[in-house]
């Protein structure tokens, strides 16, 4: 009788593949001769996977789009931190020397329409060109997404968004609304589904609360297990008036659009009275700014609707008087 050869062509294909890429890093200079016949072996490698060499040039690119946001430098900094240390693990672990467990989980302090969300998003695509996502896609959700309407709701939705974020990032916006709630609130059963997804799904997942600073220091203080799962913190402060304008400059120049030279004063006054303005709720910075910047055009188009046939230079220019009779928000 022939016997049966079951699955051992699959395993010489995958072994096959492995040995190719480790003999591309060893060709490239990333691992000695020892370090990959050890690897081809199956030594110190026992899922037969080699991670690939984290491709600098994509990760610079990335940093660049992050430069190019206004302001954050500090965020800036401890962005690069992280990669830094993420590159540098991977090429001590290639090596063969000892490496710290690294957690990415993140808390973002910050008020509306400082970047958080948009910081999320490009370290969601830097995780995964670090390797250490498959996907990279970022998956917003805030309380309304995670907390049901009754006992086994909340554990069910809580599951259903974790499915859709493994392979990239959860970020939960004003996480401390889910345990304002009290004892009996079923955000709490949000937050421990949360914690052991993050435990059973730690090298598919990577979680990012986000809310305004004090009521997030709140939030940690309600569940002592909480900050040493976020390692990370990160502050995003609010926006300056000289800030503020050159976000107003950058909207408008992706959309085509300039400003005159009187426009810019007009918005800088309309900036400096919306900052010294008192108000129940916090400062919405670039938010606040982007709405200015939609009625202004609004304003520009009934404005040229009136002329026979505007030309190209009418078509970009926003004026002093489209910002004129906004109210301070």
């Amino acid at each position: 009788m022939t016997p049966r050869n079951t699955g051992r062509r699959t395993t010489r294909a995958v072994d096959t593949r492995k040995a190719a890429g480790v003999i591309d890093l060893y060709e490239r200079g990333h691992i000695d001769l020892n370090d990959a016949l050890a690897r081809i072996s199956g030594v110190d490698d026992p899922m037969g996977s080699v991670a690939p060499p984290i491709d600098k040039r994509r990760i610079h690119e990335l940093l660049r789009e992050l430069d190019d946001l206004v302001g954050l430098e500090e965020v800036k900094r401890v962005v690069r931190e992280i990669f830094a240390l993420v590159y540098v693990q991977r090429l001590r672990k290639e090596h063969r020397l000892k490496t710290d467990p690294t957690v990415l989980h993140m808390i973002f302090y910050g008020n509306p329409g400082t970047g958080k969300t948009t910081v999320a998003r490009i370290l969601a695509r830097m995780f995964h060109e670090c390797g250490l996502l498959e996907k990279g896609h970022l998956v917003e959700v805030e309380r309304a997404d995670l907390v049901g309407e009754y006992i086994g709701h909340t554990a069910q939705k809580t599951r259903e968004q974790i499915q859709k974020a493994l392979g990239g990032v959860l970020f939960i916006d004003e996480a401390y609304s889910l345990a304002r709630g009290g004892e009996k609130d079923f955000g709490r059963e949000a937050i421990d589904c949360l914690v052991k997804a993050m435990e059973d799904h730690k090298h598919e997942l990577i979680v990012i609360l986000a809310g305004y600073e004090r009521e997030m220091r709140w939030f940690l203080s309600t569940n002592p297990g909480l900050p040493s799962r976020f390692p990370i913190q990160i502050r995003f402060p609010d926006y300056g008036v000289d800030q503020l304008v050159q976000i107003a400059k950058k909207t408008l120049a992706t959309r085509d659009y300039r400003m005159t030279a009187e426009a810019e004063w007009a918005l800088r006054s309309l900036l400096q009275n919306a900052l010294r303005e008192p108000r129940l709720e916090p400062f919405s910075n670039a938010r606040f700014v982007r709405n200015l910047v939609e009625r202004a055009i609004r304003r520009q188009a009934v404005r040229l609707f009136e002329e026979a046939r505007p030309k190209r230079d009418a078509l970009m220019l926003i004026e002093a008087r489209d910002w004129q009779g906004d109210e301070v928000r």
